[in-house]
């Protein structure tokens, strides 16, 4: 028995097998620290366990589903600091044409619940950059997230939406960018003025996230981004958990009808992070305004939201 002594019931080399932990990213077995005992990093919803060292050593993340790549695959990198896996790549909506039929089926999802909108808003995807730049005019009226993927703009304001084409037929030719060397090509913008007709003048969406991610007075931003977030995760309820008895909205938004299992994880995921978001105006707002329709119910709250500007009590 090698590295064993008569005191010792099996050798140190089993044991470690045995008993030590083995990092998800690097497959080695995660290190002690310097008192001694095993530490280690673990998501809180994928059960990825990782060392503590790959959150600081430019290890990438994905922006979707947030797991750390594994030194056995490659993210693929979207070209503005963020990456993304290969599942999540799947359903990913990368250029504006794409983004339509999401578009539509969230319509007809707020439609059937008596809360239609007529009003055309169109909806760009675009590039972080112009994100951003939308962000920096309109900062007075967010509330910003680590990441921000969507913007509703209320004024004139030229941003490049992202177009995707091989040839000179821009405005006939919209499909994704290909995948070379983990990297994406293809990938063009198209200079678009939008002209301010009413209260909302575009949607902006940050491409590259899942399908299932993507005109008031000034509310309290627990209240107004707990009720959007509350309105986010029934849209994704209806989605990866729909009744037996009747099928999504938005099933024109799926490849062949249906999520995969994967997808279906994925929006699972979606709705954990909302459910337990730390921050104040997300997280707190989205548990109060959950504890208020559970309460008094959807349409209630919102009148009661919109005569007072709080919650219901």
């Amino acid at each position: 028995m090698r590295n064993r002594t008569r005191r010792d019931p099996y050798h140190k080399t089993c044991f470690i097998e045995l008993t030590q932990p083995t990092c998800d990213v690097c497959h080695q077995f995660i290190p002690t620290n310097r008192a001694g005992f095993i530490e280690y990093s673990r998501h809180p919803y994928w059960s990825q366990k990782y060392c503590p060292s790959h959150e600081h050593d430019n290890t990438a993340r994905c922006c979707s589903c947030e797991r750390l790549e594994s030194w056995d695959t490659r993210y693929v990198s979207l070209g503005d600091g963020r990456s993304i896996c290969s599942e999540c790549m799947e359903s990913a909506i990368m250029d504006t044409g794409d983004c339509q039929p999401l578009y539509h089926g969230i319509r007809d999802f707020y439609e059937g619940m008596n809360m239609r909108l007529d009003q055309q808003i169109p909806m760009l995807l675009v590039e972080r950059q112009a994100i951003n730049e939308a962000f920096l005019v309109e900062k007075n009226n967010l509330h910003h997230m680590p990441e921000t993927r969507g913007l509703c703009l209320s004024e004139e304001q030229t941003v490049p939406s992202v177009r995707n084409f091989d040839n000179i037929l821009l405005y006939l030719i919209l499909r994704r960018p290909r995948v070379g060397g983990h990297q994406l090509i293809g990938m063009r913008t198209q200079s678009q003025r939008l002209t301010r007709k009413c209260e909302v003048t575009a949607i902006l969406v940050l491409y590259g996230f899942p399908r299932l991610l993507t005109g008031f007075r000034n509310l309290n931003p627990e209240v107004e981004e707990g009720i959007c977030q509350v309105l986010s995760f029934m849209w994704l309820e209806s989605e990866v958990r729909p009744a037996p008895s009747s099928s999504s909205s938005s099933s024109s938004s799926k490849k062949g009808g249906k999520y995969s299992n994967v997808e279906t994880k994925l929006g699972e995921f979606f709705m954990h992070r909302i459910a337990n978001d730390a921050s104040a105006a997300y997280g707190g707002g989205f548990r109060a305004a959950n504890a208020a329709v559970n309460k008094y119910g959807l349409y209630r709250t919102l009148d009661h939201i919109r005569l007072t500007g709080n919650y219901p009590t």
